[in-house]
């Protein structure tokens, strides 16, 4: 049975796309306090079901797969050049392929301006014409308008006319900044991505019984249940620990954890691995916002996506790739380190970041715990010293030492050396995963 606001979800996601929505609306469709309405459609603009777009409203939007989330839609361009809809509003669910710079002669414009695409232009009519007649939206910059014949045709075609007071470079370079952004989310493994959905997933309801447990044990080889309510919420997790000892008859809600360690869909799956190996817990609820079930989530499953994702394509850079990229291991038996630091990895004064340095060192360790072939680990806290400033374009040595290391944990401590000189010092704690 859904709750109201899972059923006002579903309301939107079955509302054409392009359909403009409102609190009011949707309080007077499904019978709900505004409030609750407001709060519905704030979750569905979190999960691109819907976008709101200032002086237009909040309208319904095709939710993009995760292999095209680098495509935007019109209405997200609106939102990124902080723009003002001009024409077209009907068309602002659709997404762009490409966007266009108009700096060059009309004819030329043209050639390069496909259907779905984007033409970024000052206040030249005729290019603003010629685009939507070839299919394309348009966005105006500098805060310029367009004649009252092109909003009319960008209504008709549904394409937008856009508006905005920022340049040609600063808005061309937003919506790149965007589109890189996105590009990094989609590198990022979800629960959503790997989880096992409530349909597949073996669980125990409220009411049942441990010789329940023996025989779904039995049937499936796992060794831990979610238990859900009739309604599929979930009250606990059952594991065959609980069970040891305990008679036929006993109850399953006598034996299970209450309250269980639980994720969402947009949890991390490195955030869901670091949570298992430090709670010790092999199986994680996937749950809504409401507690509901929507599927689990295995330790297995969490190391072996985890495996996978090393050897994909990158595609959006983040500051740790920066920093591995500047890496150079040196010397076979004890690990040395070179690093360059680059002025991206600096703060407002020229030195190092402590954010960069951070991740240096913790990839440091990785690779010095890697050639005792101790396989992937996460770091639990570190503790650094700058002892010099160091400044962009240095190149220093990392060299890591291991202090102690036992079946779970590693401390480790790390000079850094610019030249001869001591610069940095730190020391850290990782936790190792189980392989």
């Amino acid at each position: 049975m859904s709750t109201k606001h899972e059923k006002i979800l579903q309301y939107i996601e079955s509302l054409p796309i392009g359909e403009k929505i409102s609190v009011r609306q949707i309080a007077k469709e499904m019978q709900v306090s505004e409030g609750t309405a407001y709060r519905a459609i704030k979750e569905a603009e979190n999960r691109s079901l819907v976008s709101s777009i200032e002086r237009v409203g909040t309208i319904r939007i095709e939710k993009k797969k995760k292999e095209n989330i680098e495509r935007l839609t019109f209405a997200e361009i609106v939102n990124i050049v902080d723009g003002q809809v001009l024409g077209g509003k009907a068309g602002l669910h659709k997404t762009l392929n490409k966007f266009v710079i108009g700096a060059m002669q009309l004819e030329d414009m043209m050639r390069y301006t496909d259907p779905g695409s984007l033409l970024i232009v000052g206040n030249r009519f005729k290019a603003h014409t010629n685009a939507l007649k070839a299919g394309a939206a348009v966005l105006i910059t500098g805060g310029f308008d367009t004649t009252e014949e092109n909003k009319k045709l960008a209504d008709e075609l549904e394409l937008p006319i856009i508006s905005s007071s920022y340049d040609t470079f600063t808005v061309a370079t937003m919506i790149n900044r965007a589109i890189y952004d996105q590009l990094i989310k989609k590198d990022i493994l979800l629960i959503e991505d790997i989880y096992v959905p409530l349909e597949e997933t073996a669980k125990l309801r409220s009411g049942q019984t441990v010789a329940d447990f023996h025989a779904l044990n039995a049937h499936t080889n796992h060794g831990a249940f979610p238990v859900v309510s009739k309604n599929n919420k979930l009250v606990g997790i059952v594991t065959a620990k609980d069970v040891i000892g305990k008679d036929e008859k006993e109850l399953i809600d006598k034996v299970m954890t209450k309250h269980p360690i639980s994720v969402s869909m947009k949890t991390s799956v490195a955030s869901a691995g670091h949570r298992m190996v430090w709670e010790g817990i092999d199986l994680l609820p996937v749950v809504n916002d409401d507690g509901y079930l929507q599927g689990v989530i295995s330790r297995q499953d969490v190391l072996k996506a985890l495996q996978t994702s090393q050897h994909q394509p990158q595609h959006g850079e983040t500051i740790d790739d920066i920093v591995k990229s500047e890496m150079k291991v040196l010397g076979t038996e004890d690990v040395v380190v070179e690093f360059t630091v680059t002025p991206q990895m600096t703060n407002q004064y020229g030195a190092v970041s402590y954010g960069a340095f951070t991740t240096l060192l913790t990839e440091v360790g990785l690779i010095a715990l890697k050639r005792r072939k101790r396989g992937d680990a996460v770091l639990e806290n570190i503790s650094t010293y700058y002892i010099k400033p160091i400044q962009m374009d240095s190149v220093l040595k990392v060299v890591p030492h291991i202090l102690d290391m036992s079946r779970k944990f590693v401390k480790m401590d790390f000079d850094v050396f610019l030249e001869d000189m001591l610069v940095g010092k730190a020391m850290a704690t990782f936790q190792l995963l189980d392989r």
